[in-house]
């Protein structure tokens, strides 16, 4: 892989950052409803009038400011996720529904709804975190050993248990018809609804699992060397590959609590990243953080207008957007040639 210019990454992210905010403001006037975008032009800047309209300012303050601060927490997270998980792996493919994360916080969640009528934001948080964590355990327990954490293990560990939960939960929306109809955008993937109260609850845990990834970064560069190699750095590839588990399940269970399941975004950030600003993984946890908030952002002013004055589910969105551009860059060869995230050039 080519070797990035010491000031690529500066760039880029600042470069990331001009078009997240040009996202920001374009999610902001952009919508599914009937509201004109000179309407929401005008709301934007300052218009007296405007301002005084009802209708207008609970589409711009209560309906679209959420969803799109949610869209950058929630796309940041799952960068961030995705990277540390294919660093952890040694695997460029992976990404955060490798580990059954996503799939065990779903479930849980609609466990919680069908079984015991959650409804509130607290109730679904606890369960997604709940399902996250015991997910993360039962692979944790199943690929490891006495001697090491494989990676090999992890990836068919997650791939099993992610397809077994996702049957399990498909087969209990199936069996209750209303309890599908009426979260079937949830389940889906989706931003519709989205409410600051669900951020103010997951705030902490986000935080939380930025800080493990930061303090992750130098561990997971060692380790990327192989472990031998890492333990000869004084670090202990094990305890490595269960805190960035630990900080892929906190960051991945804020996410699924707040808008459900959503995936490939994940993977397509991190290669991003790792394209642009080379192996160094502190650059790009940065870049995957800021790509995968704009991607995220992209798709959800998209989902809103793809089928206007319907609304499509932004992971569907992503999946058949993201599915023909994974396999161009297969195609192209190019994901071969580069290293596992965290090594050297």
């Amino acid at each position: 892989m080519r070797r990035a210019t010491p000031r690529i990454v500066p760039i880029a992210a600042t470069c990331a950052v001009g078009l997240l905010i040009i996202l920001f403001g374009s999610s902001m006037l952009v919508g599914s409803g009937d509201v004109p975008i000179a309407e929401s032009w005008r709301y934007a800047l300052g218009d007296a009038q405007a301002r005084a309209d009802a209708h207008l300012t609970m589409v711009m303050i209560d309906l679209r400011l959420p969803r799109t601060v949610v869209a950058i927490i929630a796309g940041a997270c799952l960068g961030i996720a995705g990277c540390l998980l294919q660093s952890a792996t040694r695997n460029p493919l992976a990404e955060t529904g490798l580990l059954g994360v996503n799939a065990g916080a779903a479930l849980c969640v609609v466990i919680g709804i069908t079984i015991l009528s959650i409804e509130t934001a607290p109730a679904i948080l606890a369960f997604a975190f709940f399902g996250a964590l015991a997910a993360s355990a039962l692979i944790m327990l199943i690929a490891g050993s006495a001697q090491q954490l494989s990676p090999l293990r992890l990836v068919l560990a997650g791939v099993a248990l992610s397809a077994t939960f996702r049957g399990a939960t498909s087969y209990i929306l199936m069996s209750q018809p209303a309890t599908y109809d009426r979260y079937r955008m949830w389940v889906l993937g989706s931003l519709s609804g989205v409410q600051f109260t669900q951020l103010v609850w997951v705030l902490p845990t986000v935080i939380a699992g930025i800080v493990i990834a930061a303090l992750l970064t130098r561990p997971l560069g060692a380790l990327s060397l192989g472990d031998d190699i890492a333990s000869a750095l004084g670090h202990n590839p094990r305890l490595v590959r269960i805190g960035a588990a630990a900080s892929v399940t906190l960051l991945t269970g804020a996410t699924v609590s707040m808008c459900g399941p959503i995936a490939f975004l994940g993977l397509l950030a991190p290669y991003l990243a790792r394209a642009i600003g080379g192996p160094k993984l502190g650059g790009q946890l940065l870049l995957s953080g800021l790509g995968g908030a704009a991607i995220m952002v992209a798709a959800d002013i998209a989902a809103r207008v793809v089928l206007a004055p319907y609304e499509a589910p932004v992971s569907v969105l992503l999946a058949v957007i993201g599915g023909p551009l994974l396999i161009l860059i297969v195609r192209t060869g190019r994901v071969l040639t580069l290293r596992a995230p965290g090594g050297a050039s």
